[in-house]
């Protein structure tokens, strides 16, 4: 009498199937596949081959703790061809004397996560032998046209998805820099970390199965994830720090890289990391949806509103000296601010807007009761859409509010001036497989002063004003007369900008002299022009402040008073001088002073408002690469650094990373550096991945925290 089909032993082929479903880089051992896509297995038996009309064999596959199958967590489906209601396929590819090679198919909607194999042979109506053949990993699968992550070019798939490395943009609308970051999303276990941050949110811990069920959703799972870098609500990624005090962790300018924080938050049991700030948060959520296949980008919006009350107005508030307040509603303009973008389908929305949405794990504002943000439509955003799913009005803000300037002064507050343009400037994301810039505030809205522009404003004005039902995660709809409107005022909303030069008729402007490198004076001159045919007699208060990243002030450091003359159409030029020693203590990590002018006539209750933000630059390391670089040889990396400073700086620590070329992030002691001292280290290393790769430095001392640099290196794979 024939036995039953008894199975030996089981391959994965993990190495054959990972290289086709573009995750060899995460490892070559462990089966991980992508989903709308078949990978094969292949079965060796004990006693004898697979008979197709007496053996009938059944694979189970299952995922979370409480795995079901009218949840989809649960799949049964059989090599024979018989297929039930399970979308999941099996089948024959070739049948050996002892051995048999089956391909095996998830569904494009298939929840992503870790799932056990196993099968069920009945040979001859025997009793039914069940085998465990193993593990593996389903990710998201932006190759496939059935997958609502697909993206139908391979340079983008390569940039938003197999790229480990980029830069994220800082600075300011007048100096935009490249700040170099190592995502590193395919390094050795960042995959099982990611599958842990999903298994720690709230989601989860409240209801495992209904979570891990809809985790074949790129919208479910990204509002998830963004919940999770932050530690606002969980034992998230990452502690936010805006208070310039950091001395219980580390400086979030000090960063460059993602992996060495999820390690750390892993190894410590999950704890938050401390600390990170918005670009920190952008990079590690990057890092997370490029390795569970999402394509993600980061991006940058210089001029960033923070507009707390939903209307849609940013308000600043001036004292006399011309030195802006802590603003007592807490709405701000941040110089820059770096959020997600993440492509997908969005099949809850109206037709139109899938595509990228807008992603920011940044804890600002609570959507459903947490700190998340998004997806939102990039798409809605610019049409003003702002009733849509989820958070649109709130990102619509960022990039499209107005901001108004008020003078407060005995108690009162008296407009200065509107501005319709001043937020959302230079919209920047790394371009698709370089190293530029690419600007895409076309994507978020029409251009600035365009009928467009405003249309769409009011548009979003009134679906928040008039209270529109709103879906989960919007901004509560505003009262009616909340907006600082009223008919006695000489300007309206949809009117272009009201500026002070139209009334008083001078011009005030703000000249740098010399490029402001830190450790100098820095000087500038006020230019004002009288463009009138009277004589102007003008006070003008200068003052100048260090900001916070997030666009708080700190007192000003200098301050200063000019009494400015001038004849019908002449112009002026008024010197300033701020030395370093003055505004050395003064300064923030971001190193970023706004000056400011208020000038008013004799006689006039008229006042001009004009400031300019200036960012303060250090001289970047240089990376040299000493030889050729390829896979398993040593290679030799020369980094020279210097104190840019006329002051000996102490506690300086180097620290050096790259995907693919560094096994863990370097830490090299430096100690004390003095004045302008130039230095130079050799480290040496072994690549251990081929193709492109990046190199990312980082100085810190006790008087600077982010002196950076990059190099790009090519690692060949053999001699």
């Amino acid at each position: 009498m024939e036995q039953g089909l008894e199975v030996a032993l089981v391959d994965l082929q993990s190495s054959r199937n990972n290289l086709r479903h573009h995750t060899e880089e995460i490892s070559a051992g462990r089966l991980l596949v992508r989903r709308g896509q078949p990978f094969y297995v292949t079965l060796y038996f004990r006693n004898r081959g697979f008979h197709p009309k007496r053996d009938n064999i059944i694979f189970v596959t299952e995922t979370g703790p409480l795995p079901d199958l009218a949840s989809g967590t649960r799949a049964l489906f059989s090599l024979a061809g018989r297929q039930g209601p399970s979308p999941w396929m099996a089948s024959l590819e070739a049948n050996g004397a002892t051995s048999l090679e089956v391909s095996l198919y998830a569904p494009p909607t298939a929840a992503v996560g870790r799932y056990l194999l196993k099968i069920h042979i009945d040979s001859f109506q025997r009793s039914v032998t069940a085998y465990q053949l193993g593990e593996f990993i389903l990710l998201f699968n932006p190759w496939c046209p059935g997958d609502s992550v697909y993206l139908d070019s391979e340079p983008q798939r390569q940039e938003y998805v197999v790229n480990d490395y980029g830069f994220i943009y800082q600075g300011n609308k007048n100096w935009i820099r490249p700040c170099p970051w190592n995502y590193g999303q395919f390094e050795e276990n960042i995959i099982d970390i990611c599958l842990e941050l999903l298994d720690k949110s709230l989601n989860f811990q409240f209801d495992p199965a209904t979570d891990c069920a809809l985790r074949g959703s790129p919208v479910y799972i990204s509002r998830v994830v963004s919940a999770m870098i932050n530690s606002n609500d969980d034992n998230g990624v990452l502690n936010g720090n805006w208070s310039e005090n950091y001395s219980d962790g580390v400086n979030p300018a000090e960063w460059t890289g993602s992996v060495a924080i999820l390690k750390q938050w892993h190894a410590t049991g999950c704890q938050p990391v401390r600390y990170g700030q918005c670009w920190v948060f952008a990079a590690i959520m990057c890092t997370v949806m490029r390795c569970l296949g999402i394509p993600t980008r980061v991006i940058t919006n210089f001029d960033s509103g923070h507009d707390t009350d939903g209307n849609l107005i940013i308000d600043e508030y001036y004292d006399s000296t011309g030195r802006i307040l802590e603003n007592k509603k807490k709405d701000t303009v941040w110089n820059f601010h770096v959020w997600n973008e993440c492509w997908m389908s969005r099949n809850d929305l109206p037709p139109g807007y899938g595509g990228w949405q807008v992603l920011d794990a940044t804890p600002q504002e609570t959507s459903n009761g947490l700190y998340c943000c998004g997806p939102a439509s990039v798409r809605a955003i610019r049409e003003g859409e702002v009733d849509l799913n989820y958070d649109t009005a709130f990102a619509f803000s960022m990039v499209n509010a107005d901001c108004m300037s008020w003078l407060v002064y005995g108690g009162k507050e008296q407009i200065l001036h509107q501005n319709t343009s001043s937020v959302g400037n230079f919209i920047s994301t790394k371009g698709i497989l370089s190293n530029e810039r690419d600007d895409i505030t076309e994507n978020y809205k029409y251009r600035e002063g365009s009928p467009q522009e405003r249309q769409v404003f009011l548009k979003a004005l009134h679906k928040l004003k008039f209270g529109r039902s709103q879906g989960p995660g919007q901004a509560a709809s505003q009262p009616p007369g909340s907006m600082p409107v009223g008919s006695n005022e000489p300007w309206s909303l949809g009117a272009p900008s009201r500026q002070p030069s139209d009334v008083v008729q001078v011009s005030l402007k703000f000249q740098l002299l010399d490029p402001p490198n830190m450790g100098q004076d820095i000087r500038f001159a006020l230019l004002a022009l009288n463009m009138s045919a009277r004589f102007k007699d003008l006070k003008v208060n200068l003052s100048a402040q260090s900001l916070l990243h997030d666009g708080s002030p700190l007192p000003p450091f200098w301050q200063d008073t000019a009494f400015i003359k001038l004849s019908p159409e002449e112009a002026k030029t008024y010197p300033c001088k701020i030395p370093y020693s003055q505004y050395s203590q003064y300064l923030s990590t971001d190193k970023v002073i706004r000056i400011s002018a208020l000038g008013e006539e004799k006689n006039s209750p008229e006042k001009i408002l004009v400031n300019k933000i200036i960012t303060l630059t250090y001289p970047g390391i240089v990376i040299n690469v000493l030889g050729a670089a390829i896979v398993n040889q040593p290679l030799s990396i020369q980094v020279l650094f210097s104190n840019p400073l006329s002051e000996q700086v102490a506690d300086c620590v180097l620290t050096v990373e790259g995907s693919g070329l560094f096994r863990k992030q370097q830490r090299v002691l430096i100690g004390l550096l003095k004045p302008q001292h130039r230095a130079s280290i050799v480290l040496e290393t072994i690549p251990f991945k081929s193709g492109q790769r990046q190199i990312q430095a980082n100085l810190r001392s006790n008087k600077f925290k982010d002196i950076k640099g990059y190099k790009n290196v090519y690692v060949d794979f053999r001699l």
